[in-house]
This record gives structure tokens, sequence and C-alpha cells, in this order.
């Protein structure tokens, strides 16, 4: 069966296709070169997998949609609290570019505006790095993201630093308020050269989806950001990633995204997957008129919209048994399915909360549970301590160690561990027992 994605996709660039409003960029003589016609879109899940449509292959600069990568790579280099002593995290309510700083602390109010990006630049590489070196490191860093090795476009590169002087003003402003070190010429320079990175949408989807899945590449499977610093590009994002439309964005699309000036927008679902859309003509905020158009109908088509809470978990307790051993034991066995988080643990403990129960061996079945976060689990360990601690034989049927109580320094060192209800020989359902799922 051909999938229906691929032919969604088309449909979509279809729909938006005749839209030839807004135009390319025209301060930078590059950008302002590139075909108006091209369109491309690509979704990237967290197992790798890519759906894409229309000019895919095309590639062109990342401009402004570097800025979430190499904030995250600064917050893993330096900590989060040296990278937010240099640079704020509230939103601006004005133009990518203006020239402005905190009033209060006197640096720039966040990472995805010019000021933040400038500064967020010079602090990677040792003290004195040149514009090229930390353009290196940049272009390495991305690369990790994109899962192949990126080039800078060095004709694009010239373009810019010709008409650069907005650029240099905000460097000059950084330096004197002391935010950056650097010359504000060579700090200009090195954040041009980052923004001069080539990709394609099928790039960009790819490190969107390194975003969503936690900060791993889902084709290479390196970690290129822990969930910690990874959590924080998000939640910036969410609040600042387009610009002076943010609230806007949010509250309609409800996708934490960025754009670029060469055309491009990506956007992050975390948990699902990561989507990027190319069309160079852009709107009065610099960002892509059919790219923010298709983000809109994609949520609302799709329902990606952050806020739309899932189905309640109702159906992670898939049986919940009871049986009277041999020997007279009392035994129940609950066996549990799906992915875990905090609402469906809270629902297992809630009906595992028995005052009155005569159960003398719990079993805890999780052979068909594919994930627990790190919540669940803390609940589940908590319950199932206080359960022996009451006197209850607990046994697991865990068998990819989901809990992690499997060897030593495990948070349950003498729970018994099973892969079948073998073990558990001559057990009798109890008559009326209460089937509870």
């Amino acid at each position: 069966m051909r999938s229906p994605i691929p032919d969604y996709l088309d449909e979509i660039l279809d729909k938006h296709r005749q839209d030839r409003s807004g135009a390319p960029a025209d301060y930078i003589p590059a950008l302002a070169a590139a075909d108006p016609e091209k369109l491309a879109i690509c979704i990237s899940t967290l197992d790798g997998i890519e759906y894409a449509s229309g000019d895919s292959d095309y590639a062109f600069t990342i401009q402004s949609m570097s800025k979430p990568f190499v904030y995250g790579m600064a917050l893993e280099r330096l900590g989060m609290s040296a990278v937010l002593d240099r640079v704020g995290v509230e939103p601006t309510g004005e133009a990518f570019n203006e020239l402005s700083l905190d009033e209060t602390s006197g640096k720039p109010l966040n990472p995805m505006i010019n000021a933040g990006a400038i500064t967020v630049h010079s602090l990677l590489g040792p003290s004195g790095s040149s514009a090229a070196e930390r353009a290196e490191i940049v272009r390495a860093g991305l690369s990790e993201f994109a899962g192949r090795e990126l080039t800078i476009d060095g004709s694009v590169a010239e373009s810019e630093r010709a008409g650069a002087y907005r650029n240099i003003a905000i460097a000059n402003m950084l330096r004197s308020y002391d935010v950056i070190t650097d010359d504000p010429d060579e700090a200009v320079n090195g954040y041009i050269d980052q923004c001069s990175v080539l990709v394609t949408v099928a790039d960009l989807a790819l490190m969107a989806a390194t975003l969503a899945g936690g900060g791993i590449n889902p084709k290479t499977g390196r970690q290129v950001l822990s969930p910690r610093v990874n959590r924080q590009v998000l939640g910036v994002m969410m609040t600042c990633g387009m610009y002076d439309v943010a609230g806007d964005w949010m509250t309609e699309v409800g996708v934490p995204a960025k754009s670029g000036v060469s055309g491009g927008v990506f956007g992050v679902l975390p948990g699902q997957l990561g989507i990027s859309v190319y069309s160079p003509r852009l709107d009065s905020h610099g960002s892509s008129v059919r790219g923010t158009n298709i983000f809109h109908t994609l949520s609302d088509d799709m329902g990606l919209h952050i806020m739309e809470a899932p189905e309640p978990a109702r159906s992670i307790i898939r049986r919940d048994r009871r049986f009277v051993g041999a020997n007279g034991e009392m035994v129940r066995i609950c066996s549990l399915q799906g992915l875990i988080q905090w609402s469906g643990a809270e629902n297992v403990l809630r009906t595992m909360d028995e005052p009155d129960s005569t159960t003398t061996v719990f079993v805890l079945d999780l052979r068909r549970v594919y994930s627990i976060n790190d919540v669940a689990r803390r609940l589940f360990t908590e319950a199932l301590a206080r359960m022996k601690n009451a006197g209850v034989r607990v046994v697991l049927m865990d068998p990819e160690n989901l809990l992690e109580c499997a060897g030593p320094g495990s948070p349950l060192p003498d729970v018994k561990l099973i892969d079948s209800l073998k073990p558990l020989k001559g057990l009798k359902r109890l008559r009326n027992a209460r089937l509870l799922r």
C-alpha cells in the first residue's frame, strides 16, 4: 500500500502554490535573486523516516533558523547559568533586528533576535577565537543535528557582509555595553557565516526531529543535546521563535517554530515529529508567506497544536486479575500496555491502592508496555517498594527492564523478575473476582 502522507503533502503544496504575495529578502542581494517559485516541505519522524514533497533537494541558507541549534550548542559547552548571564529568555514584541537591550539587565532579551544570536555566537570557542574558528564550530555542530556534513555558502556570506550595517550596529551596541568582548566586525563576520550554512528541507526536518526526540538525532542515534538543554531550546523557541508574532503563532498554530529570511520555516512537535517548509517570498515580519500559511493548514488538519491534549490514558491497564495459588496465596496480576506517563501511572497507582486488600503476591506485567517516562518510573518504583514494606511479595514481568530494576544499584534489588506466568504454578481464578479492565 502506498502511504497517503506523500499525497497529502502534495495536496498541501498545491493548495498554497498560487499564493504569490510577499517578496524575497531584498536587502541581501544573494537572497533577493532566489527563485520565488521554489516550494518544498518535509516531515521527519523520530525513527528517521522522511516524507517530502516539492523542491525538497533544493539547498538554501539556514539564516536565523540556525539560532535555536547554536543556542543549544552554547548551553552544552558553557552551561546554563553562563549563557543565561549573558542572554535572557523574554519575548521582545519587536522586530528581529531591533537595536535594544533589556532595560534592567542590559543584556539581549532572548537568543532568537539578532542581538541575542550574535552574543551567543561570540560565546563559542575559547576567548579570542577568530570568526573563522567560531564559524567552523557552528558548521560542525549544525552538521551533527543534520546527520551529514554541511557547508557554508561563501557567496551568500559575502553578499550579506556587503550590507550588514544593521548587524554591525547591533554588535557595536553589544560591545559598548560589554555584552560581548570581541571586535564587533569580527563578531558579525562569524555570525554571518553561521547564517550562510546550506541546508535542504530534509536537513531542517531532521534537525527539528532531533529537538522533537529529546536531543537524539533519529538517523545517527547521537545525543546531540542533553534533555535539559533540549527543553530549554524548545521553551525559548515556543515563546520567542517567531519574533513579534510569537503570541499569535503559538495561539493559532501551536508548534514551537523558527523562521529565516531565506524562506525556510521549521517546527517541532515534541515527542512526535519535525517539519520544515521552504518558500522564499517573505511577509512583513521576515517569515515565509507560504511557509507560515502551510503550518496553519498542517496544524488544523493534523491536530498539531501543542495545547491539544491527547485522550486521557484510560487503556493503560489491559487486564487486572486475581487468583488463588496452590498454597492459598492471594495473587494479583496487573497487566499494563502502551506508553505510560504521569496520568497513566497515577491511574495504575489508584487501582493498586486497596487499603483492605488481601493480596499476598502482586505481579506487575509490563510485557506490552513500550515506554515509561521518568516520572511514571519513579511512581511505580515507590509504589512497589511500599507494597514490599507492607509484606506483599512483588514480582515483575519486565523483559525490557523499563523500570530499571535489573542489575546492581537497582531501586528494587530483591524484586523477582520473570518472563512469563509459568513460575506461578497452580493458579486458580477467584470466583466472582473483580475484573477492573
